[in-house]
């Protein structure tokens, strides 16, 4: 087969549907359990309004008897990039041997163009899914995560809200439902109940908790709704009514539990994580190479950091 043609420049709706598609394959950003906020050019302010008690007895006169609080606290997205140079023939093969079957895509790119974007953006989006949380803005290639807040303003959470916190205690299937009941105890009065609740879960903890339903569950059904894949209607974990989303980029045996309206994901437009373009050197250079190029921008900030029970914390 003959070295395929590169689209010199392939950019906008096209790259948009496989770099868009792998960013969004991630459970905390494609599932939108985060707070997304876009067009942030430079920087913005997460504002946290605070208000006392407002009822008093009456009297003649206005009397202004509550306490109102403004505090900002600053989501300042990092510009990042994709700078790629691959040689065409080093995903020739792999390209050729999807199109004659047993492949892990749902749908097979029959252009080359396609199966780079598909490639490069599965490889992006798994990135942004584990720095969501775990990123380190002051690494190259990295965004600040959720785990750096915390680990900075620690000090900030109430000592009854942070359980383990700092320590390497793993969580596994004889343990797991004592530290998640103990987690909802300590969730603040003001937070329980709200609708957008969430408990935010390393895989290993998701996995513990499904072998315990998996043990007492009956004909299929689990005692908090959860249904085992192999019958009708697969649904979503959830404790105590509370739901639960595994997070690939939470650090092993870390938990979070707080409302999805409190944990902010920054960035520039999201049309930037849908623009890819592809160079193919031949027309430019004469060699058998294509270049890849993105640029995009992405940070985190943590609304109100009392608000957030924690159990375990990976530095």
């Amino acid at each position: 087969m003959p070295t395929p043609a590169i689209t010199s420049n392939f950019t906008g709706e096209h790259a948009g549907k496989y770099i868009n598609a792998a960013l969004q394959s991630g459970s905390t950003i494609g599932n939108e359990e985060v707070t997304i906020l876009p067009n942030v050019r430079y920087k913005t302010n997460v504002t946290r309004l605070t208000l006392g008690d407002v009822i008093a007895d009456a009297t003649c006169n206005f009397t202004d008897g509550s306490s109102l609080a403004l505090v900002d606290r600053e989501i300042a997205p990092k510009e990042m990039q994709v700078n790629l140079q691959l040689c065409k023939q080093d995903l020739l093969d792999s390209w050729e041997a999807l199109q004659m079957g047993f492949s892990a895509y749902k749908e097979i790119p029959q252009n080359f163009t396609d199966y780079l974007l598909a490639y490069v953006g599965e490889k992006v989006g798994a990135e942004a899914e584990n720095y969501i949380w775990t990123g380190d803005a002051g690494t190259s290639g990295e965004f600040g995560g959720f785990n750096a807040t915390l680990i900075s303003e620690t000090a900030s959470i109430p000592a009854g809200q942070k359980i383990n916190a700092g320590s390497a205690v793993a969580v596994d299937s004889t343990n797991v439902l004592a530290r998640l009941g103990a987690m909802l105890d300590a969730l603040p009065q003001s937070v329980y109940g709200k609708n957008d609740v969430r408990f935010y879960v390393a895989p290993n903890v998701a996995r513990a908790y499904m072998r315990v339903l998996g043990g007492f569950a009956s004909g299929g059904v689990g005692a908090n709704g959860y249904q085992n894949e192999g019958s009708v209607g697969f649904k979503p974990l959830n404790f105590d009514g509370i739901d639960m989303v595994m997070c690939p980029g939470l650090t092993a045996s870390t938990m979070l539990l707080t409302r999805k309206s409190n944990l902010f994901f920054g960035t520039g437009l999201m049309n930037d994580w849908q623009e890819a373009r592809v160079l193919d050197m031949a027309d430019i250079t004469g060699s058998n190479n294509y270049r890849v190029i993105m640029r995009f921008s992405a940070g985190t900030q943590i609304g109100i950091i009392e608000d957030v029970v924690l159990d375990g914390l990976g530095a």
